[in-house]
């Protein structure tokens, strides 16, 4: 399909106000639907080497993204990283997805962070019904952060982040003779993390421990006057585990639990086109879809349970200085049926960093293939933070 016509399709879509196009007469398949995916998507390279595992790993530069709250931690007293990613090289050629990130200490308790995640989606050739191109269109997506992360105690942080999302998909091009307009959105995360030194196998340890909600906001829409989506609203709850091996070897292993927190398509009547067979209606305000989302599919206790995405990954360190990673995400295929290996290397000089991750699908003609991701990073006067336990 041309990337004209498959634009168009998008548009329609989203103009109809229609949900029950997405809607599924069995469970066999029932992915949640959200605008603004690319919100979603690891933006750095060493979670993305680590199956997207972040919300408890040690803090870096990337942390925005994964846990506001490991910025308290952070071994450095400021830094900037920028991240790319060439994305969905097996479909298009033009689709890219840029990240810059930065954070400042204040004091020993206190830091300061933001971000910038930008996604360009090519040019898109928008055709009739006649397969006549009457416009050219650049859509793009960006996300712009800010941050504040406290020490509450030698173990415990909090932090809590602002974020300003736009989304821009059609450039005012008309659908069905509706004018279309730019999303806006705007969002919170609230999270915290728990670290503790502890002895593993007679050898010295840490534990790491993350929650984070994020993308806590607003709906958006893309033209006056149709129905508003939900954004990727998200928990994410993980924990890790380091040994230190010797003084040159360390070893990390971590798992993340990721739970979307928007309403899942129930099962609606094939002779009453607004009726509801099973589920909750999804035509609800924010707050109560966060709490229905755990409990609202029409499966039940199972279907909400096919609903949370597992990543593992591991990460190697030698001297601190080079890293292997290696990672597994799975989602159940009912749900969108994302598999992957992924793999990665660093390597660190004094302030600097530098990582690449390799993504490897386990399904045949996955869009996701070869994805690859690299990273850059400088930590200013880095040093112990003196209200950090060791590690």
């Amino acid at each position: 399909m041309k990337k004209g016509a498959f634009a168009l399709l998008i548009l329609l879509v989203v103009l109809s106000g229609n949900k029950k196009l997405f809607s599924q007469n069995s469970l066999t398949y029932n992915p949640i639907q959200t605008v603004v995916p690319f919100l979603s998507i690891a933006p750095d390279s060493r979670a993305g080497g680590m199956g997207d595992v972040g919300v408890a790993t040690s803090p870096d530069v990337y942390s925005m993204h994964w846990n506001p709250a490991k910025f308290a931690f952070i071994d450095g007293q400021g830094g900037v990283g920028i991240s790319y990613i060439p994305w969905l090289r097996n479909l298009v050629p033009d689709i890219n997805i840029a990240y810059l990130a930065g954070y400042k200490r204040i004091d020993s308790k206190q830091v300061i962070s933001a971000s910038l995640l930008y996604s360009s989606l090519g040019r898109v050739e928008l055709t009739d019904e006649y397969a006549f191109n009457f416009q050219d269109i650049n859509p793009n997506e960006f996300s712009l952060d800010a941050a504040y992360s406290r020490l509450f105690s030698e173990h415990l942080s909090g932090g809590i982040a602002f974020r300003f999302i736009y989304s821009n998909l059609t450039n005012g091009a008309a659908a069905n003779g509706t004018p279309t307009k730019s999303g806006i959105s705007f969002a919170a995360d609230i999270s915290g993390y728990y670290k503790k030194d502890i002895s593993i196998f007679n050898k010295n340890g840490l534990i790491g421990i993350g929650l984070n909600f994020s993308n806590i906001g607003s709906k958006m829409n893309y033209a006056e006057g149709q129905p508003s989506d939900f954004i990727p609203t998200n928990m994410r709850l993980g924990a890790s585990g380091t040994i230190f091996i010797d003084p040159r070897n360390k070893l990390t292993v971590a798992l993340d639990f990721n739970k979307l927190l928007v309403p899942t398509d129930p099962i609606y009547s094939s002779e009453k086109p607004d009726s509801i067979i099973d589920g909750k209606d999804p035509n609800v305000s924010v707050p109560v879809a966060m709490f229905h989302s755990f409990y609202d599919a029409p499966g039940g206790f199972k279907e909400e349970m096919h609903e949370i995405t597992i990543s593992t990954g591991v990460e190697y360190w030698y001297m601190e200085q080079f890293a292997m990673r290696v990672g597994y995400f799975n989602e159940t295929e009912s749900k969108g049926n994302r598999k992957y290996f992924t793999l990665g290397a660093g390597f660190k000089w004094r302030i600097y960093s530098l990582n690449f991750s390799y993504l490897v699908p386990i399904t045949q003609n996955n869009p996701l293939a070869r994805t690859l991701r690299f990273s850059l990073a400088f930590d200013f006067n880095a040093k112990k933070n003196p209200s950090k336990s060791k590690g």
